[in-house]
């Protein structure tokens, strides 16, 4: 809970709350979750939407409880989800379908369609808002979205099909992770010229394509990972706010303005 409260009100943009290499437990998430909602600042601001912004990692696509661990970390409030270890554009269709609600009488004709149980009570709660069912989809497949489909790549298949992936319809973000990529790939070190050239396969891919590229960095490569195009950076984890993360969110910063 104290985490929960530094992280939401630290200058980050947004948090990704770990949920394949820990438990996945939907009431601590949840406490997470209140534990981040910072009433002096909705107060301040006059606005319900929260400036750290917490998305939810789940475990891999294709385990027989999928959808009801996607439906979990959403009812409960999480405003996106990442998908680890997205090797096809079957997976990344999957994994839309999983966030979506089957579509409503009048809405547009979007495809994929909807999976997502119908069960929005928690979640209009937690967001503050009437309409939750309504603005609950996935950008930019639905341009009055709010929720966003992180695919992460990490492994040479994913590598070879990053420019189909990216072409999913809503598919929001692609996350690279060069830790697991490195050690799929047979390196022990992400910094291996070789895992180099794959990552700036995918990041051609999302930029040929339009689609944000996110990947991990900190003080030493956050500047360079900006001036090559990723259009979203992750400068710590989840231990609190520590002197690197700082550095590498104020050099990020600085190289975006």
């Amino acid at each position: 809970l104290t985490n929960a409260r530094a992280l939401s009100s630290s200058d980050l943009d947004f948090v990704i709350i770990d949920m394949e290499h820990s438990p996945f437990d939907v009431e601590r998430l949840r406490e997470f979750l209140l534990g981040m909602t910072n009433k002096r600042r909705i107060l301040e601001k006059q606005s319900l939407q929260p400036d750290v912004v917490p998305f939810v990692r789940i475990p891999k696509i294709g385990r027989e409880n999928f959808l009801s661990q996607v439906k979990q970390v959403l009812d409960v409030g999480a405003f996106g989800v990442m998908f680890p270890s997205v090797d096809n554009v079957e997976e990344a269709r999957l994994a839309v379908t999983a966030m979506r609600y089957p579509q409503l009488s009048g809405s547009p004709d979007l495809t994929p369609l909807g999976l997502r149980g119908r069960n929005p009570s928690n979640a209009a709660w937690y967001w503050g808002v009437a309409n939750y069912q309504r603005i609950a989809d996935t950008w930019p497949l639905d341009r009055d979205g709010e929720l966003l489909s992180i695919i992460q790549i990490e492994t040479p298949e994913g590598v070879a099909n990053s420019s189909e992936i990216v072409l999913v319809p809503g598919v929001g973000a692609i996350f690279i992770g060069p830790s697991d990529l490195s050690a799929a790939m047979g390196f022990e070190s992400p910094n291996a010229p070789e895992v180099e050239t794959a990552i700036q396969t995918v990041l051609a891919a999302c930029l040929a394509s339009g689609v944000p590229c996110a990947i991990t960095t900190g003080p030493n490569d956050v500047v360079a990972r900006l001036e090559q195009g990723f259009r979203i950076v992750t400068v710590g984890v989840d231990y609190g706010i520590s002197a690197s993360t700082s550095e590498a969110l104020l050099l990020g910063r600085g190289a975006m303005n």
